[in-house]
C-alpha cells in the first residue's frame, strides 16, 4: 500500500440538481475528514466485567474541516451562500485511489482571515446530516 497525496483529498460541493454535478471548491491547502460514532452500552451481570457495546446502534456522524485561499470561484461564493442561509447541500470527498463519500452537509463555520499584505484566505467546518455513503 502506498501513501496517498494530502493534494488528491478534495471536497467538492453539488450543484442543487437531481442527480447532483460537484465542483470542487477551490484553493484548499488542507482537508481534514473525522468519523464519529457514539456508543450504546449493553454490559450486564453476565458480562464478566467487561463492557459490552452494541453493534450498529448509536449516532454516527461526519465532520469535515477545510482550509485554504479564497480565489472568488462559483463553489465558494455557493459556501458562503449556504452558510448564510443555514441551508443543506450535496458534498462529496474525493480520494487519489478512486474512492468517494457523499452525503449532505450543513456549514457550521465558515471563517475569513487577511493579512494587510497578504492572501485572503478561509476555513470552513461540515457537519453530516444524515447517511455518508460511498460513491
Amino acid at each position: 500500500m502506498t501513501a496517498q497525496k494530502g493534494s488528491a483529498f478534495l471536497l467538492k460541493i453539488g450543484d442543487g440538481a437531481t442527480p447532483a454535478t460537484y465542483r470542487i471548491v477551490a484553493g484548499l491547502r488542507t482537508t481534514q475528514m473525522s468519523i464519529n460514532g457514539d456508543t450504546v452500552v449493553i454490559t450486564h451481570k453476565q458480562s464478566g466485567g467487561w463492557r459490552e457495546l452494541l453493534s450498529g446502534a448509536g449516532i454516527r456522524s461526519v465532520s469535515v474541516s477545510a482550509a485554504g485561499l479564497f480565489l472568488g470561484s462559483e463553489a465558494e461564493a455557493d459556501l458562503r451562500s449556504h452558510a448564510l442561509a443555514g441551508t443543506l447541500e450535496e458534498y462529496e470527498l474525493s480520494f487519489e485511489d478512486g474512492e468517494r463519500l457523499r452525503g449532505r452537509f450543513l456549514i457550521q463555520r465558515l471563517d475569513y482571515a487577511g493579512d494587510f499584505n497578504g492572501e485572503r484566505n478561509y476555513t470552513l467546518q461540515l457537519e453530516s446530516s444524515g447517511a455518508v455513503v460511498p460513491a
